[in-house]
């Protein structure tokens, strides 16, 4: 009768062993999130580096694509006239929107911030807008506007004795109208975001204030505003992202027959050029440099964004 002899089991022997438990552990989630993983790639990432291919040729959706370098790129910047008006015309829009929105998103969280049903009802409100379709909303506001007197804006003026105004056709509304559809329109998602964020801030903090006898605005100062910090940094940087990229409101309110930046371009942006150049004119390689151009205009905005928060933060 002969013995088994066993050898014993070495350190680099159970790191092996744990590793191949690991992995037959692992295949079984991987294959189900191949899936998943095919779509992701054939519908985002393929589509996004066939837009970068694109934003050096002249592709114009008909001939195959040549390759022409940087050539769009520096027509943007020294020859098109017409892209530094709607950059010009974002960062305006960008910046009162954004800074107004995030101004009423949080005078409306310390408003309703509370859990009565009086403040449910009024949060339900204001973000209903956020909710609601898009393409709708336009219309109603097109409605307000009207140059016409049965244009909801114009029927109030008439009430007290005042001519009718081409607000949609008048250059210097333009701007002011569309910061306006877009503080009413987002300031309820922000207002819910900085709702979760004031009810995160312990009550500590205000209790030990107020026997120190801090006021209500040194409350505001030194807790709230610090202790929110992140939530507003979330909502200044997806608010740029939204304003950057502002469409339907341009489109659908301001279009006029020649142009979609509606009269004198006053209300060109970046997303509304690049869909006139690449589905009305068929400049798909242009209309590429473009949103190219854009998405670095974002990410190094918001780069800058999130750099001075934290510096702030530092001080």
């Amino acid at each position: 009768m002969t013995a088994v002899i066993t050898k014993p089991a070495t350190p680099a022997r159970n790191h092996r062993a744990r590793q191949v438990a690991r992995w037959r552990r692992a295949v079984p989630g991987y294959f189900m999130l191949l899936p998943f993983v095919a779509l992701f790639c054939g519908f985002l990432v393929w589509p996004l580096l066939n837009s970068l291919y694109f934003a050096f040729t002249d592709f114009n959706g008909v001939k195959p694509p040549g390759w022409v370098g940087g050539e769009n790129f520096a027509r943007l910047w020294t020859e098109d006239t017409r892209f530094r008006k709607a950059l010009l015309n974002s960062l305006i829009y960008v910046a009162c929107a954004v800074t107004l929105s995030t101004a009423a998103s949080l005078a409306l969280a310390l408003a309703f911030r509370g859990t009565s049903w009086q403040d449910r009802i009024m949060r339900t409100i204001f973000f209903l807008p956020s909710v609601t379709s898009t393409i709708a909303v336009m219309l109603i506001w097109r409605w307000i506007f009207s140059g016409e007197r049965f244009g909801l804006a114009n029927t109030v003026l008439s009430w007290f004795g005042a001519e009718p105004v081409s607000w949609l056709s008048t250059p210097r509304w333009t701007i002011p109208l569309l910061v306006l559809m877009a503080v009413w329109g987002g300031c309820g998602y922000g207002m819910v975001i900085f709702v979760s964020g004031l009810n995160a801030i312990p009550e500590e903090f205000y209790e030990a204030a107020r026997l120190d006898g801090a006021t209500l605005w040194q409350q505001f100062r030194y807790i709230t505003l610090p202790q929110l910090g992140p939530v507003t940094t979330y909502v200044v940087i997806t608010g740029l992202i939204g304003a950057f990229q502002v469409f339907e409101a341009v489109y659908i309110v301001f279009r006029a027959v020649s142009s979609v930046g509606g009269v004198q371009d006053s209300a060109l942006m970046l997303v509304p050029y690049l869909y006139d150049m690449g589905f009305t004119r068929f400049q798909l390689g242009y209309a590429s440099a473009i949103a190219w151009t854009l998405f670095l205009i974002i990410f190094v905005i918001s780069m800058i964004q999130l750099r001075f928060t934290r510096a702030v933060r530092e001080l």
